[in-house]
């Protein structure tokens, strides 16, 4: 079985104890990576902040030019990382594809982004200037789901800015970043990006480590508040993108034969293990059972299985924990009576961790399918006649991430998108994210931004510098 190493200080560096990957198309082990000890945490914090004083003296350019190099390694390795990303989180390759591109997309578009100085002042008395410098140490924790975007949502604009990091990746899927890591030595100075790995009780130790400033994680809220909560004790910055149950409102005017295939897919992508999937959607009772039907007989023409098979559409789902998770909801549903409109049936006796795609036909919104984020490949399609209960219905969640509005009416639907409590709404589309624009969750779905300039400026500090000249003697 291969073996997979960190990198602290540029150097590889194994553990005396290691976890075990499993491959979730089959269940069989994969490879193993270290688990990272204490003292080794201790190392990757103080290589880290060795580096620092020397990367936040590097020239803006150099910086850039480092992201660039970076964003080149990613490309140029894309084949090795796209297979080895597909065997640990069981995504199909064109996905894997798109996961390692668009790492490097992010990469050199936060090389190319501007760090704003503010001239607040600038008279004959005196000039103040507000500049954002950076911060220090910086500990990134990505999860499963996308391990290598979401790991580079957080090192492309912490590098960019001036700051060294240590990346803790999610135990179910370490290996892609690991193997960055490696290929990464060289091209990024020793000790400004260290990548470690480890089970469930590193997490915690990298959050209280008082040589961090910073923390950016991704994962459930229940996760980021207990994040939050350790940050406290020394007053550590933090940026926190978690969980979310996203609506989408289906009005009557649209086509429904031309929509179906994108709304399929906004739920289900990636088997639904996305935090801005669509995981309830909401449809006008004078189309919801022709579109009930068509996102039926559309799923019927979608291939799942493993990632690595050509023609897989869809996976499995990555992990067992998350697995049983979404097990529990379907048989809640069935305990319930609810009717399935597709799938609905799991073989527990099969290799892999597959949950066949499952639409639930107007579940009560009391119900765990409505009321709970599965994050996995279950939906529930749910009726509505008036607009004013609709937005009151998709309002009703301790989360706000993101939303949709479909509608042949682009003003109806900027109507009741701005009254929509999330932080991101698409209109006749989902999952439309770019490096530009800022993403960010409202009430437990997070706090902060990433991406865009607002999510650069995450990783600095302000600092307004006032110069009065000095009178002549």
């Amino acid at each position: 079985m291969k073996h997979y190493s960190m990198t602290i200080a540029g150097k590889a560096v194994d553990s005396s104890e290691v976890i075990t990957v499993v491959n979730p198309a089959t269940s069989a082990p994969l490879a193993t990576a270290p688990d990272c000890s204490t003292e080794q945490l201790d190392e990757a914090v103080s290589s880290a902040r060795a580096a620092y004083p020397g990367w936040r003296a590097t020239s803006d350019s150099e910086r850039r030019q480092v992201l660039k190099e970076a964003a080149g390694v990613l490309v140029a390795n894309a084949d090795e990382l796209i297979r080895l990303l597909t065997s640990e989180q069981g995504k199909p390759h064109d996905e894997a594809r798109v996961e390692i591109m668009g790492s490097a997309y992010w990469l050199s578009s936060l090389a190319d982004m501007e760090i704003p100085v503010e001239v607040n002042e600038d008279t004959a008395e005196r000039r103040s200037e507000t500049r954002h410098v950076p911060i220090g140490v910086v500990a990134g924790i990505s999860p499963w789901n996308f391990p290598v975007f979401l790991s580079f949502w957080k090192i492309a604009p912490a590098l960019r800015a001036g700051n060294t990091m240590v990346l803790k990746p999610s135990p179910f899927t370490p290996l892609t970043m690991l193997r960055i890591g490696e290929l990464l030595s060289g091209v990024i100075p020793d000790g400004v990006l260290n990548i470690i790995s480890g089970g469930d009780a590193l997490g915690p130790k990298v959050t209280a480590h008082p040589g961090i400033d910073k923390i950016s994680f991704t994962g459930s809220t229940a996760t980021g508040k207990r994040v939050m909560a350790s940050a406290a004790a020394d007053l550590k910055r933090v940026t926190l993108e978690l969980g979310g149950n996203d609506a989408a409102i289906i009005m009557p005017d649209v086509d429904v034969d031309a929509v179906a295939k994108d709304l399929f897919w906004a739920a289900f992508r990636n088997s639904a293990q996305i935090c801005i999937a669509t995981k309830r959607m909401y449809v006008h009772e004078a189309i919801y059972d022709r579109l009930a039907k068509a996102l039926t007989e559309y799923t019927q023409t979608v291939k799942m299985g493993d990632g690595s098979e050509q023609g897989t559409e869809l996976g499995p789902v990555q992990n067992k924990l998350q697995y049983d998770r979404v097990v529990e909801i379907i048989k809640d549903c069935k305990d319930r009576g609810f009717r399935f409109l597709t799938g609905g049936d799991v073989a527990q006796d099969s290799p892999g961790y597959f949950i066949p795609v499952t639409i639930v036909d107007n579940p009560p919104e009391d119900s765990r399918v409505v009321q709970e984020e599965a994050f996995g490949p279950i939906l529930p399609l749910i009726k509505f006649s008036e607009v004013e209960d609709v937005i009151a219905r998709a309002n009703a969640s301790e989360y706000g991430l993101a939303g949709s509005v479909w509608s042949a009416d682009t003003d109806a639907a900027l109507s009741i998108a701005a009254r929509l409590e999330t932080g991101t709404v698409w209109i006749n589309e989902v999952q439309h994210l770019t490096p530009f624009q800022a993403f960010a969750g409202h009430k437990q779905s997070g706090l902060g931004v990433e991406n865009g300039l607002g999510g650069l400026l995450e990783y600095t500090v302000p600092q307004t510098i006032t110069v009065k000249p000095a009178k002549a003697a």
